[in-house]
């Protein structure tokens, strides 16, 4: 069983979407302390045929290319000119993924800008200035944290038959600290 926090419980009774569910299945995960590596972290590289350095390399880009595909989605394809490893891994490449979603909604794909590059992650709710991110990389583990709105450069989804019926907005009451540690 999903061990989310408290406040985000009621997402392991949302029947959809796909990565939504994939991601979920993944919460907890973390980086290796020290020089080490988690192997499932380095797991998902092979899976989606990445090459990979360790696990204190960003990741969230990785962790978005792992949901994708357990979701039978398409991982990303990076833009021409980036070297072969960047894809998918750069987070800023999901910005170019699917069709756009003018209104952010559960599950779908958000990407921000940051210092040195950006951040990916699933939309799970939003408040007045932020949105809550179930992503990888976060706090150096999967975990869903609450990202400015400032930083914010789209919302993607890609669906081949229909949008599921519970893909909508989520509104909830401010709580906590923004999160800085994104890669």
């Amino acid at each position: 069983m999903i061990q989310l926090p408290k406040r985000f419980a009621w997402l392991t009774k949302e029947p959809g979407p796909k990565m939504l569910l994939s991601a979920l299945e993944l919460f907890g995960v973390a980086e290796t302390v020290g020089a080490g590596d988690n192997p499932e972290i380095m797991a998902w590289a092979r899976e989606v045929g990445v090459a990979y350095a360790r696990d204190a390399t960003p990741w969230c880009g990785l962790f978005m290319a792992v949901v994708a595909k357990r979701a039978g989605k398409p991982v990303v394809a990076s833009p021409l000119w980036a070297l072969s490893w960047a894809t998918p891994l750069w987070a800023l490449s999901w910005a170019k993924w699917g069709v756009p979603s003018l209104v952010p909604s559960l599950g779908d794909v958000l990407v921000f800008s940051r210092t040195g590059g950006g951040h990916v992650g699933l939309y799970v709710a939003e408040d007045e200035t932020a949105y809550y991110v179930l992503g990888g990389n976060q706090g150096d583990k999967v975990s869903i944290a609450r990202v400015s709105k400032r930083a914010f450069v789209g919302a993607r989804r890609f669906y081949s038959v229909g949008v599921p019926a519970n893909v909508r907005p989520v509104r909830i009451s401010a709580n906590g600290a923004l999160e800085t540690k994104l890669s």
